[in-house]
């Protein structure tokens, strides 16, 4: 009889102890909070240095929304921003899957959401940050090289043929022409007043700062950020999580598919892998190009 007892009461003991073994998301009742990670320039893709593209995150993020048990999404932004198109279509895909799924979405950024960054961001029904973060730079920046008194140095004639009055415009080897600058600065003003849109309509009323403070390109540290808007609250991932959902809550990171798997899945981007081995030693200077737009990017806000 003591034997039958003691068996009894031990169950619900080992029953606990197996839970353990089970992967939290598959746990009835357990809140699960799965975390999407998305750092670095958004866009610049080369063959050794892939940035961040919607091709490239979709299915992480699709998995994220398609957790078990899901209470939210988190995501860990850190990025200093880049192509406003890849920015713009993966914040489009994150407001699509939290709809589809109405789940809510945390954004925690890191040390930077800027630009690019900020704008995926925005997808985000709430933004946290820590106090040295930086957040902002809304504007549009475009920039290139002028080679014309170089190449005249060295003996080098520029002959370019077009068909179409504007299609060299912005050649770095010829003298600049305001004509073409001033058709520039107009695509700017559009995108940036498409941006503009995107960060009233995701953050509304709680903009506190006027438009010609807020959509300069300035950019702030995490307090300020919050004072104006851009942000909700300081705040860390897990400590977040762990106020909101309990100490248990899981916080599985969806990381993308490696090796064959990612193949198969489509992961890679046109231009990478296999490609780019091709490429060889002719991709080196592209590469060089890259890391050092990279990181004069990332320079701009001090990392």
């Amino acid at each position: 009889m003591s034997e039958q007892i003691s068996d009894r009461v031990g169950l619900p003991g080992l029953i606990e102890r197996l839970k353990e073994f089970i992967p939290a998301k598959f746990r009835l009742g357990a809140a699960v909070v799965p975390v999407v990670r998305l750092s670095g320039v958004i866009g610049a893709v080369t063959p050794l240095r892939p940035g961040l593209t919607l091709s490239g995150v979709a299915k992480m993020v699709e998995r994220a929304f398609a957790t078990r048990n899901a209470k939210a999404v988190a995501l860990v932004i850190n990025s200093p921003g880049g192509s406003p198109v890849q920015s713009r279509q993966i914040y489009l895909r994150i407001k699509q899957l939290a709809a589809e799924k109405k789940l809510p979405v945390l954004v925690f950024v890191e040390d930077v959401a800027a630009s690019g960054g900020y704008m995926i961001a925005c997808a985000g029904d709430e933004i946290f940050c820590d106090p040295s973060s930086i957040l902002g730079s809304i504007g549009v920046v475009g920039g290139s090289f002028g080679f014309q008194e170089l190449i005249k140095k060295i003996g080098v004639e520029r002959r370019l043929y077009t068909a179409g009055e504007h299609k060299a415009m912005l050649d770095p080897f010829l003298p600049e022409n305001p004509d073409d600058v001033g058709r520039l600065k107009g695509l700017q003003r559009e995108i940036h007043a498409i941006f503009i849109a995107l960060v009233k309509g995701s953050r509304g009323a709680r903009l506190k700062g006027a438009d010609d403070m807020l959509f300069t390109g300035e950019y702030w540290a995490g307090e300020t950020s919050v004072a104006l808007g851009l942000a909700d609250q300081i705040g860390d991932l897990r400590s977040t999580l762990r106020a909101r959902y309990g100490d248990k809550v899981a916080t599985p990171v969806i990381a993308p598919a490696s090796g064959m798997l990612a193949g198969l899945l489509g992961r890679r981007s046109p231009g990478a892998g296999s490609l780019g081995a091709l490429d060889g030693i002719a991709g080196l200077p592209d590469e060089l190009i890259s890391a050092l737009e990279t990181r004069a990017i990332w320079a701009k806000f001090g990392f």
